[in-house]
Protein backbone atom coordinates (compact mmCIF):
# COMPACT_ATOMS: atom_id res chain seq x y z
CA UNK A 1 0.00 0.00 0.00
CA UNK A 2 1.51 3.31 -0.80
CA UNK A 3 0.66 6.01 1.50
CA UNK A 4 0.45 9.54 0.49
CA UNK A 5 -0.67 13.13 1.48
CA UNK A 6 -1.50 15.94 -0.98
CA UNK A 7 -0.81 19.96 -0.19
CA UNK A 8 -3.59 21.96 -1.16
CA UNK A 9 -7.45 20.77 -0.81
CA UNK A 10 -8.59 22.14 -4.26
CA UNK A 11 -9.99 20.91 -7.66
CA UNK A 12 -6.96 19.15 -8.50
CA UNK A 13 -5.56 17.35 -4.88
CA UNK A 14 -9.69 16.35 -4.00
CA UNK A 15 -10.03 15.03 -7.54
CA UNK A 16 -6.81 12.93 -7.45
CA UNK A 17 -7.26 12.00 -3.77
CA UNK A 18 -10.41 10.31 -4.45
CA UNK A 19 -9.14 8.42 -7.71
CA UNK A 20 -6.28 7.32 -6.24
CA UNK A 21 -8.25 5.63 -3.59
CA UNK A 22 -10.67 4.78 -5.59
CA UNK A 23 -8.43 2.69 -8.18
CA UNK A 24 -6.98 0.88 -5.36
CA UNK A 25 -3.15 0.34 -4.03
CA UNK A 26 -3.26 4.09 -2.32
CA UNK A 27 -4.06 5.16 0.89
CA UNK A 28 -4.76 9.32 1.68
CA UNK A 29 -3.10 10.49 5.16
CA UNK A 30 -5.19 13.09 4.82
CA UNK A 31 -4.46 17.20 2.92
CA UNK A 32 -3.34 20.16 4.67
CA UNK A 33 -4.61 23.59 3.53
CA UNK A 34 -3.76 27.17 3.67
CA UNK A 35 -2.46 28.35 7.08
CA UNK A 36 -1.53 24.16 8.55
CA UNK A 37 1.92 23.98 9.44
CA UNK A 38 3.94 22.19 6.12
CA UNK A 39 7.17 21.19 7.82
CA UNK A 40 6.66 17.33 8.29
CA UNK A 41 4.29 16.94 5.85
CA UNK A 42 6.44 14.61 3.76
CA UNK A 43 7.93 12.59 6.98
CA UNK A 44 5.26 9.82 7.26
CA UNK A 45 4.12 8.53 3.37
CA UNK A 46 5.54 7.57 0.47
CA UNK A 47 4.06 10.58 -1.69
CA UNK A 48 3.71 14.03 -1.32
CA UNK A 49 1.42 16.04 -3.56
CA UNK A 50 1.67 19.67 -3.92
CA UNK A 51 -1.50 20.50 -5.40
CA UNK A 52 -1.15 24.11 -5.34
CA UNK A 53 -1.63 26.80 -7.52
CA UNK A 54 1.52 27.09 -9.72
CA UNK A 55 3.00 30.56 -8.28
CA UNK A 56 2.85 28.77 -4.56
CA UNK A 57 4.51 25.11 -5.64
CA UNK A 58 8.27 26.93 -4.92
CA UNK A 59 7.15 28.39 -1.60
CA UNK A 60 5.21 25.30 -0.18
CA UNK A 61 8.36 22.39 -1.52
CA UNK A 62 11.03 24.58 0.38
CA UNK A 63 8.75 24.78 3.40
CA UNK A 64 8.63 20.99 3.80
CA UNK A 65 11.30 18.97 5.19
CA UNK A 66 13.48 16.76 2.98
CA UNK A 67 12.91 13.45 3.69
CA UNK A 68 14.95 10.42 1.64
CA UNK A 69 12.53 8.09 0.84
CA UNK A 70 9.50 10.09 0.32
CA UNK A 71 8.47 11.54 -3.37
CA UNK A 72 7.47 14.74 -3.82
CA UNK A 73 5.69 15.78 -7.17
CA UNK A 74 3.66 18.53 -8.37
CA UNK A 75 0.41 19.18 -10.87
CA UNK A 76 1.46 21.59 -12.76
CA UNK A 77 1.75 21.68 -16.72
CA UNK A 78 4.10 24.53 -16.92
CA UNK A 79 6.65 24.36 -14.34
CA UNK A 80 10.10 22.42 -14.02
CA UNK A 81 11.00 19.84 -11.62
CA UNK A 82 13.73 22.52 -10.39
CA UNK A 83 10.43 24.24 -8.45
CA UNK A 84 10.84 21.36 -5.84
CA UNK A 85 13.96 22.67 -4.59
CA UNK A 86 16.37 20.24 -2.47
CA UNK A 87 13.76 17.24 -1.73
CA UNK A 88 15.95 14.48 -3.44
CA UNK A 89 13.06 12.25 -5.47
CA UNK A 90 11.23 14.44 -7.39
CA UNK A 91 8.93 14.31 -10.02
CA UNK A 92 5.59 16.00 -11.76
CA UNK A 93 2.16 14.70 -13.31
CA UNK A 94 0.08 16.99 -14.90
CA UNK A 95 -3.52 15.15 -16.15
CA UNK A 96 -4.32 16.16 -19.64
CA UNK A 97 -8.08 17.06 -18.71
CA UNK A 98 -9.95 19.82 -17.49
CA UNK A 99 -10.88 18.99 -13.24
CA UNK A 100 -14.09 21.03 -13.00
CA UNK A 101 -15.01 19.32 -9.57
CA UNK A 102 -13.50 16.52 -7.48
CA UNK A 103 -16.20 14.44 -8.31
CA UNK A 104 -16.59 15.16 -12.28
CA UNK A 105 -12.62 15.05 -11.57
CA UNK A 106 -11.87 11.89 -10.07
CA UNK A 107 -13.68 10.15 -12.86
CA UNK A 108 -12.29 11.95 -15.46
CA UNK A 109 -8.66 10.71 -14.10
CA UNK A 110 -9.74 7.54 -14.59
CA UNK A 111 -11.36 7.31 -18.14
CA UNK A 112 -7.78 6.08 -19.74
CA UNK A 113 -6.33 9.92 -20.27
CA UNK A 114 -2.42 11.07 -21.02
CA UNK A 115 -0.31 12.16 -17.95
CA UNK A 116 2.70 14.38 -18.74
CA UNK A 117 5.38 13.40 -16.31
CA UNK A 118 8.56 13.59 -15.46
CA UNK A 119 11.23 12.77 -12.85
CA UNK A 120 10.85 10.03 -10.57
CA UNK A 121 9.86 6.59 -11.96
CA UNK A 122 7.08 6.36 -9.14
CA UNK A 123 5.12 8.85 -11.92
CA UNK A 124 4.67 6.48 -14.43
CA UNK A 125 3.40 4.31 -11.73
CA UNK A 126 0.77 7.11 -10.71
CA UNK A 127 -0.49 7.26 -14.48
CA UNK A 128 -0.48 3.56 -14.97
CA UNK A 129 -2.56 2.84 -11.89
CA UNK A 130 -5.45 5.40 -13.18
CA UNK A 131 -5.44 3.59 -15.94
CA UNK A 132 -4.16 6.15 -18.19
CA UNK A 133 -1.00 7.07 -20.86
CA UNK A 134 2.38 8.26 -19.28
CA UNK A 135 4.45 10.80 -22.17
CA UNK A 136 7.26 11.99 -20.69
CA UNK A 137 7.62 15.92 -21.01
CA UNK A 138 11.36 17.27 -19.31
CA UNK A 139 11.76 20.44 -18.55
CA UNK A 140 13.23 21.85 -21.39
CA UNK A 141 10.12 21.05 -23.23
CA UNK A 142 7.42 21.77 -20.57
CA UNK A 143 6.43 25.86 -21.34
CA UNK A 144 5.80 24.23 -25.22
CA UNK A 145 4.00 21.83 -23.99
CA UNK A 146 1.66 23.65 -21.49
CA UNK A 147 1.64 26.14 -24.63
CA UNK A 148 -0.41 23.32 -26.48
CA UNK A 149 -2.38 22.24 -23.51
CA UNK A 150 -3.51 25.98 -23.27
CA UNK A 151 -4.61 26.01 -26.83
CA UNK A 152 -6.11 22.49 -27.19
CA UNK A 153 -8.28 23.67 -23.33
CA UNK A 154 -8.98 27.36 -22.96
CA UNK A 155 -8.34 28.80 -26.15
CA UNK A 156 -10.95 25.91 -27.90
CA UNK A 157 -13.42 26.99 -24.97
CA UNK A 158 -13.32 30.47 -25.82
CA UNK A 159 -13.78 29.63 -29.56
CA UNK A 160 -16.83 28.23 -28.51
CA UNK A 161 -17.83 31.20 -26.58
CA UNK A 162 -17.36 32.81 -29.73
CA UNK A 163 -19.87 30.71 -31.10
CA UNK A 164 -22.47 31.21 -28.11
CA UNK A 165 -22.21 35.42 -28.86
CA UNK A 166 -22.57 35.35 -32.61
CA UNK A 167 -25.40 32.29 -32.42
CA UNK A 168 -27.11 34.50 -30.18
CA UNK A 169 -26.68 37.27 -32.23
CA UNK A 170 -28.85 35.49 -35.06
CA UNK A 171 -31.36 33.86 -32.19
CA UNK A 172 -29.92 31.09 -32.08
CA UNK A 173 -28.98 28.66 -28.81
CA UNK A 174 -25.34 27.34 -28.65
CA UNK A 175 -26.94 23.56 -29.03
CA UNK A 176 -27.65 24.13 -31.75
CA UNK A 177 -24.12 23.56 -33.09
CA UNK A 178 -23.09 21.08 -31.18
CA UNK A 179 -23.18 18.48 -33.69
CA UNK A 180 -20.80 20.17 -35.67
CA UNK A 181 -18.32 21.13 -32.95
CA UNK A 182 -18.61 17.46 -31.93
CA UNK A 183 -18.12 15.90 -35.54
CA UNK A 184 -15.10 18.60 -36.53
CA UNK A 185 -13.24 17.35 -33.15
CA UNK A 186 -13.87 14.03 -34.03
CA UNK A 187 -12.51 14.09 -37.74
CA UNK A 188 -9.61 16.41 -36.80
CA UNK A 189 -8.85 13.87 -34.31
CA UNK A 190 -9.32 10.65 -36.56
CA UNK A 191 -7.92 12.33 -39.80
CA UNK A 192 -5.52 14.95 -38.80
CA UNK A 193 -6.53 18.46 -38.52
CA UNK A 194 -5.46 19.25 -42.06
CA UNK A 195 -8.01 16.25 -43.77
CA UNK A 196 -10.62 17.42 -41.19
CA UNK A 197 -10.69 21.51 -42.19
CA UNK A 198 -13.30 22.62 -44.21
CA UNK A 199 -15.24 25.96 -44.70
CA UNK A 200 -14.73 29.15 -46.85
CA UNK A 201 -11.24 29.71 -46.01
CA UNK A 202 -9.65 26.58 -47.30
CA UNK A 203 -11.71 27.11 -50.89
CA UNK A 204 -10.64 30.56 -51.03
CA UNK A 205 -14.44 31.71 -51.31
CA UNK A 206 -13.02 35.37 -49.92
CA UNK A 207 -16.73 37.11 -50.62
CA UNK A 208 -18.02 34.97 -48.00
CA UNK A 209 -15.39 35.65 -45.75
CA UNK A 210 -16.34 39.26 -46.47
CA UNK A 211 -20.16 38.67 -45.60
CA UNK A 212 -18.87 37.04 -42.34
CA UNK A 213 -16.69 40.38 -41.54
CA UNK A 214 -19.89 42.59 -41.96
CA UNK A 215 -21.89 40.59 -40.06
CA UNK A 216 -19.38 40.44 -37.36
CA UNK A 217 -19.20 44.18 -37.88
CA UNK A 218 -22.86 44.74 -36.51
CA UNK A 219 -21.99 43.13 -33.24
CA UNK A 220 -21.17 44.96 -29.42
CA UNK A 221 -17.14 44.58 -29.52
CA UNK A 222 -16.92 43.91 -33.16
CA UNK A 223 -13.40 44.90 -32.87
CA UNK A 224 -12.71 41.55 -30.77
CA UNK A 225 -15.06 39.59 -32.72
CA UNK A 226 -13.12 40.32 -36.00
CA UNK A 227 -9.75 40.09 -34.59
CA UNK A 228 -10.65 36.50 -33.42
CA UNK A 229 -12.46 35.61 -37.02
CA UNK A 230 -9.10 37.14 -38.94
CA UNK A 231 -6.77 35.13 -37.00
CA UNK A 232 -8.90 31.86 -37.18
CA UNK A 233 -9.32 32.05 -40.70
CA UNK A 234 -5.32 32.94 -41.38
CA UNK A 235 -4.74 30.27 -38.81
CA UNK A 236 -6.82 28.07 -41.42
CA UNK A 237 -5.72 28.90 -44.56
CA UNK A 238 -2.25 28.13 -43.16
CA UNK A 239 -2.95 24.59 -42.34
CA UNK A 240 -4.40 23.98 -45.70
CA UNK A 241 -0.87 25.10 -47.51
CA UNK A 242 1.55 24.93 -44.97
CA UNK A 243 4.88 23.24 -45.78
CA UNK A 244 6.18 23.12 -42.70
CA UNK A 245 7.31 19.66 -41.42
CA UNK A 246 5.88 18.05 -38.51
CA UNK A 247 7.88 15.20 -36.96
CA UNK A 248 5.99 13.35 -34.81
CA UNK A 249 7.31 11.44 -31.29
CA UNK A 250 8.31 8.22 -33.46
CA UNK A 251 11.17 10.62 -34.99
CA UNK A 252 9.11 10.41 -38.80
CA UNK A 253 7.40 13.28 -40.09
CA UNK A 254 4.59 14.67 -42.32
CA UNK A 255 4.70 17.51 -44.68
CA UNK A 256 2.07 19.84 -47.03
CA UNK A 257 3.55 18.80 -50.32
CA UNK A 258 4.78 21.23 -52.48
CA UNK A 259 2.10 24.00 -51.90
CA UNK A 260 3.98 27.31 -51.41
CA UNK A 261 4.29 29.12 -47.82
CA UNK A 262 2.10 31.74 -46.64
CA UNK A 263 4.40 35.08 -47.46
CA UNK A 264 3.64 38.96 -47.74
CA UNK A 265 3.74 40.74 -51.03
CA UNK A 266 4.01 43.93 -52.22
CA UNK A 267 5.66 47.28 -50.64
CA UNK A 268 4.08 49.69 -47.74
CA UNK A 269 4.27 47.12 -45.24
CA UNK A 270 0.84 45.13 -46.26
CA UNK A 271 -0.50 47.56 -48.58
CA UNK A 272 -0.71 44.40 -51.26
CA UNK A 273 -2.60 41.02 -50.33
CA UNK A 274 -0.78 38.28 -48.50
CA UNK A 275 -0.83 35.15 -51.02
CA UNK A 276 -0.96 31.44 -49.97
CA UNK A 277 0.80 29.12 -52.57
CA UNK A 278 0.67 32.22 -55.20
CA UNK A 279 -3.37 32.85 -54.75
CA UNK A 280 -3.97 36.09 -52.84
CA UNK A 281 -5.49 36.73 -49.48
CA UNK A 282 -7.30 39.84 -48.69
CA UNK A 283 -5.21 41.91 -46.56
CA UNK A 284 -7.46 42.46 -43.55
CA UNK A 285 -7.84 38.88 -42.97
CA UNK A 286 -4.92 37.87 -40.01
CA UNK A 287 -1.71 36.13 -41.80
CA UNK A 288 0.28 33.42 -40.27
CA UNK A 289 3.96 33.81 -41.26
Amino acid sequence: MTTFRVIGPGRAGRSLTAALTAAGGYESRGALGRGEPLTAAAADVDLLVIATPDDEIARVAAAVAPVGTTVVIHLSGSMGLEVLGAHPRRGSLHPLVPLPTAEIGSRRLRSGITFAVAGDPLTHRLASALGGRAIEVDDGNRATYHAAATIAANHLVSLVGQVERVAATAGLPLDAFAGLMRAATDDALALGPRQALTGPAVRGDWETVERHRTALSAMPGHRTELAAYDAMVGLARRLSMDTAVIEDATGSTSGAGGAAPMTATGPGGGSSPATVGGEPVPARVGQVA
